[in-house]
């Protein structure tokens, strides 16, 4: 590791010297390039190599978690039950979320609850904190979403109500869910919230356009909620995935890269409290870094490349659907 950094800033300090021949600006642009790297890498161990779960009953007995009967969601349910939380499920299918909770109580012996609401809709939060209250809850998972179909704006917006559900689902939930549930977090000033973003929110992903802007919400307001409440004992962060092996990205086989749900869970909640923003896993975080390193015409480049292809498939997909009906 030492001989890689002395290489690195004698190189640093070569390019430096020949492109403006002062010695000592040279060092100090050498040196702070340099810190920057150390500092990232440090980061990198810190915060996906060094941590641990969280004692979640410090917090609270229960958690609650927001689509939590599929992929990335169930997996924070069986996870969080595991380390012995009592679970709030809260998703769409009433068979499936009861199906769900009554599987989760009897394997890892805790008490759940279910709660079938739609989160297209924005009637729903009036009975969810009535269904909340008296239940101590120290750990809020906001994960449900929905909106990730590759294609431009107006064949997105063409189908019914699509531009208002995604919006409804990916941002005013994860508001009013936060709303009903952090006064109690302030009171007794300790709780986690965790937000569910997405890579594709990192930087602007045309073909996802309503996907892309909400899940860059997300990660916005969960660092303003961790700027505003961090000094009352909230933990707040977005977690920002690339692809995980899901129903949402169709399933695709996994490696070191694209994990499994449970997997990536196990690492993302280790992560807590160590950052605002978590890539979830070392091998997500670094293809994060890569792209915030690269120039902004490059990453545009190649994501309108990917997701213009992304774009193809799924209108053949949707012709062929078509003429099978």
């Amino acid at each position: 590791m030492n001989y890689l950094i002395q290489n690195i800033y004698s190189l640093l300090m070569a390019f430096l010297e020949n492109l403006c021949g002062f010695q000592c600006f040279a060092q100090l642009v050498a040196g702070c390039v340099l810190l920057n790297f150390v500092w990232g890498c440090w980061n990198l161990v810190y915060i996906y190599w060094l941590g641990k779960f969280p004692d979640f009953h410090k917090y609270g007995k229960w958690s609650v978690v927001t689509g939590g009967t599929d992929g990335i969601g169930l997996a924070f349910v069986n996870k969080l039950a595991a380390l012995g939380q009592n679970v709030v499920i809260i998703s769409r299918n009433p068979e499936k979320v009861k199906n769900v909770a009554t599987g989760v109580a009897k394997e890892y012996n805790v008490e759940t609850r279910c709660i079938a609401v739609d989160f297209g809709r924005s009637d729903i939060y009036q009975n969810i904190a009535k269904d909340l209250e008296g239940l101590d809850v120290g750990t809020l998972v906001n994960n449900v979403g929905t909106g990730f179909e590759p294609l431009t704006f107006l064949e997105f917006a063409d189908q019914p109500q699509m531009v208002e559900k995604v919006i409804a689902v990916n941002a005013e939930s994860l508001a009013k869910m936060t709303q009903i549930i952090l006064p109690q977090m302030v009171e007794k000033r300790r709780g986690i919230v965790i937000n569910m973003g997405s890579a594709g929110g990192i930087y602007p992903t045309p073909f996802v356009s309503m996907y892309s802007a909400t899940k860059m919400f997300v990660d916005c307001f969960s660092k303003c909620m961790h700027s505003e409440y961090s000094d009352k004992g909230i933990i707040s962060m977005s977690i920002m995935p690339f692809t995980v092996s899901t129903k949402m990205t169709h399933n695709p086989s996994t490696n070191l890269i694209v994990l499994t749900p449970e997997n990536y869970v196990s690492s993302a909640l280790k992560t807590i409290g160590r950052c605002r923003r978590s890539y979830g896993c070392l091998s997500h975080a670094i293809q994060g870094k890569v792209i915030e390193a690269l120039p902004d015409f490059l990453v545009s480049w190649f994501v309108y490349n990917m997701f213009s292809t992304k774009r193809q498939h799924e209108l053949k997909f949707r012709e062929s659907a078509s003429k099978t009906q």
